[in-house]
């Protein structure tokens, strides 16, 4: 498989601003500032003893003197091999006479994989030889001289893209892995969308880049964290699962503008597409509202965006978490396909069917349907058994209403459910998703991959019950969002009414960015944490204090960029956009991590291990 022209484009692409559909958010540049569009290209060879890289060699190179290093990809009947190196691919010609014969042996019998550097003249390729799926497929290299640097020994599986590979033989071999063109590519796309970012904040917006600790104190509720062993006997650090204290407390520091490309850590278990550490862009600003958070990340993503995808469309829809809920019934609706659920129960008002008049007579008791549209109904009705007596009963019963508000056609199949409007909603939402899953794979095509679809979700409430215990309260982000300035009378009443000032940004079903304006009064604070949330204020103590000290009004976002690089590359997982991953159980494959730590290197932490009894436990370990 030859590599395409990607990396040129990838630099080139992302080098200049993208066409955009309103007036460039960024605003006017200070003379002092120099657009990447005017600088040169990367130097691909400065420092090393190549003089060229493999892939950027053409027709203006005719004639040149070049030093290559990189891989033997392929050989030929011994006449010629292609070297491959992260920028592309070039024939190079094998010396066939006898005053060559060492560099001959060399190339001739350095295995695949193996490491060499080859100088000699780029050449014209033969009349009818060239390689037009290639980009340096109008040359070759005449070889001169030839080294191996390094030979390979046989590899577990052949670094080709269409070669089929589990993910566990991936993972074990993960520096092989990272030699094929898709890992090069995404890893590459992600660095230069990093920097995009990093010059569109610090050069363009003022932003300060500062790195917050990771040794920290455990935090009240959310996500479990990693705990370290400290020295002083029963005392232990966590490692944040985001630096949201650190960067509030830089705000009442008069930082006012903070970005930091943030490590972040969550001990979740196995959740087959997370992962135990990841990685933020994360965002605070002083003096802001959501309006100003919003247009930032607009913005910052419309700037760092790859020129090789569709462009990104200013500004983002909105959708409130209510309307996202009974449209979608997720809070992280994919808006690229319709099939959205609708509200049908004036439609079975007066029904004498059991289990409709049922659901219909408690407390926010709702009937709710979606459509699947004609073309797919074979393979819906084999997948839900939707053609029995009871269905058709419904559907003949209610026909003309059903189609009027469905704006049903023929051959069309209407999924129903009731119940209680939020359980209902999340059904239907799962199941719009299932269908979408299952036509896809029956060649209907629902959802472009070409076409990336933003939204911002707003409203969402302040508080949710808690699973073990519905009469307690827990924080539906985090217990330092603020409450909406319209409800906040009702959290002294009501406070499962009130809405939070949090805002989500998702990506084709995927959330990729979370954030809130803060709570910067201390009193109110206060309240929230040791009243509403029944936590442990001496745990924040140091935030309340701060807040007592004059903290401005302020706001923020994070963004994860695991995520974000996943959905932009088109990657099945984010495994496949981080260069060492941890396994689906939260294990490093290639170095067995984690690790038994012997008892004597334990006692300086005062920490015994407890084997558990259970047997297949013990197996484990």
């Amino acid at each position: 498989m030859y590599f395409p022209s990607w990396l040129s484009q990838l630099y080139r692409g992302l080098s200049r601003p993208i066409r955009r559909t309103t007036q460039p958010i960024w605003g006017s540049l200070s003379r002092s500032l120099v657009l990447s569009s005017q600088r040169r290209n990367p130097e691909f060879s400065s420092f090393v003893v190549r003089t060229n890289t493999c892939g950027e060699l053409r027709s203006s190179h005719l004639g040149q003197e070049v030093t290559l290093c990189g891989w033997i990809q392929y050989r030929r009947q011994n006449t010629f091999l292609v070297l491959r190196d992260f920028h592309g691919l070039v024939q190079v010609i094998i010396p066939q006479d006898e005053s060559a014969a060492s560099v001959r042996k060399i190339l001739c019998e350095a295995p695949m994989e193996s490491v060499v550097q080859v100088s000699g003249t780029v050449i014209s390729r033969p009349a009818g030889q060239e390689n037009p799926k290639m980009p340096t497929g109008e040359i070759e290299i005449k070889v001169k001289t030839a080294e191996l640097l390094n030979a390979c020994k046989k590899l577990p599986f052949e670094i080709k893209d269409f070669m089929k590979k589990t993910e566990a033989l991936r993972l074990q071999y993960r520096y092989l892995d990272l030699r094929s063109f898709q890992m090069q590519y995404n890893l590459r796309l992600r660095s230069q969308m990093v920097m995009k970012m990093r010059e569109y904040l610090c050069n363009l917006h003022g932003f300060v880049d500062i790195e917050t600790p990771t040794l920290f104190k455990r935090t009240p509720g959310g996500a479990k964290e990693f705990l370290v062993p400290s020295r002083e006997p029963g005392k232990f650090y966590s490692l944040p699962q985001s630096p949201q204290q650190f960067k509030q407390l830089l705000m009442v520091g008069g930082l006012d503008r903070y970005f930091q490309v943030a490590r972040c850590y969550r001990d979740e278990g196995s959740r087959p597409d997370r992962q135990p550490e990841f990685t933020q862009i994360d965002i605070e600003m002083s003096f802001v509202d959501q309006t100003g958070i919003q247009s930032l990340i607009e913005g910052l993503l419309q700037y760092s965006w790859p020129n090789d995808k569709n462009p990104v469309v200013v500004p983002f829809p909105s959708m409130t978490f209510a309307e996202a809920l009974a449209t979608y019934g997720t809070d992280k609706p994919d808006t690229r396909f319709g099939m959205k659920i609708i509200d049908i129960s004036d439609v079975f008002r007066n029904t004498e069917i059991g289990f409709l008049q049922d659901a219909l007579s408690k407390p926010h008791g709702t009937v709710k349907a979606i459509c699947i549209p004609e073309g797919a109904v074979s393979e819906v009705q084999k997948f839900f058994s939707t053609r029995n007596l009871f269905a058709n009963f419904i559907m003949e019963l209610k026909r003309q209403e059903l189609i009027r508000l469905m704006e049903t056609q023929e051959e069309d199949v209407v999924l129903l459910t009731a119940g209680e409007h939020n359980k209902a909603c999340s059904l239907l939402g799962k199941l719009r998703l299932e269908c979408a899953d299952l036509l896809e794979t029956r060649g209907v095509v629902l959802r472009d991959p070409t076409l990336f679809s933003f939204l911002w979700v707003v409203d969402f409430p302040l508080f949710l019950p808690k699973e073990e215990n519905p009469r307690e309260l827990e924080s539906a982000h985090h217990p330092f969002t603020a409450p909406h300035p319209s409800d906040i009378h009702l959290l002294y009443t009501e406070p499962k009414k009130v809405r939070s000032q949090h805002y989500d940004l998702v990506l084709n079903g995927n959330e990729i960015g979370g954030g809130s304006i803060r709570i910067h009064n201390a009193e109110l604070q206060q309240y929230i944490l040791a009243t509403l949330l029944k936590e442990d204020v001496k745990l924040l103590s140091h935030m309340l204090q701060a807040l007592d000290y004059g903290a401005p009004p302020h706001g923020g976002i994070a963004l994860g960029l695991d995520r974000l690089i996943c959905v932009v590359t088109g990657s099945p997982s984010i495994r496949d956009v981080i260069a060492f991953p941890k396994s689906f159980r939260g294990h490093d494959l290639m170095s067995n991590t984690p690790d038994s730590i012997p008892p004597e290197e334990l006692k300086p932490y005062h920490i015994q291990v407890s084997w558990p009894t259970d047997s297949k436990a013990a197996k484990a370990h």
